[in-house]
């Protein structure tokens, strides 16, 4: 296990700087115990002093730093609601975090990579339009001042949050209606390696094992999202784009 551990920590410390999501190593027997549950998060502890000194080179404030790792300890939460469901899919998100790929400002998590910034958007609170209006706001003047040699022209985002479907069962002046209008939807592909009903259920109902019978239905997307599945139909993962 440790010479998993030390492999783990110099594969993903050899693409420091880099922004797209990277395997830390192979997956691993998580009923064998804590160690085995949780190697992949030592490798991510190990490297917080180099991607703090990455941050410290590119100028950015301990404040970003922090709130930006934090995402970690949200993770690992969310894996322990869904009694262990969580992690696989996350383990790999989180090399983002660890060389410098992302960061979290304010409502917002923003992907560095190409020439758009990718949208990303976490459990943390009402995604109101000004909270979001804002997060972009700080990014315009982020990325420029810390990334100066990168160019971005737009902002990007992949999500079942975009599928125009939701329009089907949301008010007009719901939260993700408003996010949804902001973008110029993409021609649909199905994305390679992602069901987008699983995608879903682990967002909205932090569970993938629930029958949907017995999911909760307290606010109107819960609603939407068992009655859309229940008919025999399915959400789709959407990519779409708007100008900086």
């Amino acid at each position: 296990m440790r010479w998993l551990l030390d492999r783990s920590i110099a594969l993903v410390r050899a693409d420091l700087g880099g922004h797209g999501w990277l395997p830390p190593g192979p997956e691993l027997p998580r009923e064998r115990g804590p160690a085995w549950r949780h190697l992949y998060v030592y490798a991510y502890l190990a490297l917080v002093g180099v991607v703090t000194g990455y941050h410290r080179d590119h100028g950015i404030a301990d404040a970003v730093s922090w709130v930006t790792l934090a995402d970690l300890g949200r993770n690992l939460a969310i894996d322990r609601r869904m009694h262990r469901e969580g992690w696989p899919v996350m383990q790999s998100w989180l090399t983002l975090h660890t060389r410098g790929g992302i960061y979290e400002l304010g409502r917002l998590q923003h992907q560095r990579g190409g020439t758009t910034i990718g949208l990303h958007i976490p459990e943390s609170g009402p995604m109101t339009p000004e909270a979001v209006e804002a997060s972009l706001d700080e990014a315009r003047a982020f990325f420029p001042r810390h990334f100066p040699d990168e160019r971005y022209t737009a902002f990007s985002c992949g999500s079942w949050l975009l599928d125009p479907q939701l329009l089907e069962y949301l008010p007009e002046d719901s939260n993700i209606v408003r996010f949804q209008r902001r973008f110029e939807l993409e021609p649909y592909e199905e994305p390679e390696g992602q069901d987008a009903d699983v995608e879903v259920l682990r967002f909205v109902f932090r569970t993938l094992t629930t029958p949907l019978d017995q999911l909760p239905r307290r606010t109107v997307l819960q609603r939407a999202i068992v009655d859309h599945l229940k008919a025999g139909r399915h959400w789709q993962i959407r990519r779409g784009h708007f100008p900086i």
